[in-house]
């Protein structure tokens, strides 16, 4: 199955099982929800229910990985089981927290995961149906899984690999975070050293949808040219890093690492050095 989903497909689908999330994000963002979504959609939330957060960033990042058997009850009360086909939205074509989403849902071993390509925007103009407030929702039985299946990678682990060269840690963020112009977000602008920069924003064209799978390619083959193959994707908290991964796996590559504390765990942490271009 495709990692993306067209809204037209999305519109024709007769698939019983479907199952539709809404992971917007932003201020008031359940009201937004409760206001208007694609029917049936079932909202999740990036800080609740795709993430854990600590109290302190420097140790797991500003959106660190909720324990599993935790995100397992969060599916179960949202009605997915291992036959759902699970179709993801937000409204920055999966920018926000549908990669994420998507990352967490193939991590804890699900197949059918997919994300709508142009998001909610695409809906709207597709003319998908929509409603407002509670959906129903019959709570689905409790899925058992051990660990997350995709790989991950800690501050520790980034660092010796990038001391030894062994793999090419890519920053997802905006070129001029990247370069240590301004940090809208964390505490400290710049990057991490020998970290290379792919702004997550190259993997849509021009209307905002994602390149077709065979540019994407070719882009990719390009840029990491003569880099060493093992790919670390991290951004500001492991969120957008998400939406490269989904990129890279749409054109047919491995799925890569994600480094899920990324700059706002690194920039964080007492010692290590940032880089700025400027």
């Amino acid at each position: 199955m495709s990692p993306i989903i067209s809204p037209s497909e999305l519109k024709n689908t007769e698939d019983t099982n479907l199952i539709i999330l809404d992971a917007r994000v932003g201020k008031d963002v359940y009201q937004t929800y409760l206001d208007r979504h694609i029917k049936g959609a079932r909202f999740i939330d990036l800080d609740k229910d795709l993430a854990e957060i600590g109290e302190d960033a420097a140790f797991g990042g500003r959106h660190p990985l909720p324990a599993i058997d935790q995100f397992a009850e969060t599916l179960a009360r949202l009605g997915i089981s291992e036959a759902s086909h699970i179709v993801i939205y937000d409204d920055k074509n999966g920018a926000n927290a549908g990669a994420r989403a998507w990352w967490m849902l193939k991590s804890f071993g699900l197949q059918n995961v997919q994300v709508l390509d142009g998001g909610i925007q695409s809906a709207e103009k597709a003319g998908l149906e929509f409603s407002s407030g509670e959906e129903i929702i019959e709570k689905a039985h409790l899925m058992d899984n051990a660990q997350w299946l995709l790989p991950v990678k800690y501050l520790e682990c980034v660092e010796n690999e990038l001391v030894s060269h062994l793999s090419t840690v890519v920053d997802v963020r905006d070129a001029y975070r990247y370069k240590g112009e301004s940090e809208p977000i964390d505490l400290v602008a710049g990057h991490i050293p020998g970290a290379i920069n792919i702004p997550f924003s190259e993997n849509l064209d021009e209307n905002g949808n994602f390149l077709k799978p065979e540019v994407l390619k070719e882009k990719y083959t390009a840029l990491l040219k003569d880099k060493p193959q093992h790919l670390i994707i991290h951004c500001g908290s492991g969120v957008t890093a998400c939406h490269t991964i989904l990129a890279l796996d749409y054109a047919g590559f491995p799925i890569p690492d994600l480094y899920v504390g990324s700059w706002s765990e690194w920039s964080r942490r007492e010692g290590k050095e940032i880089v700025k271009d400027i």
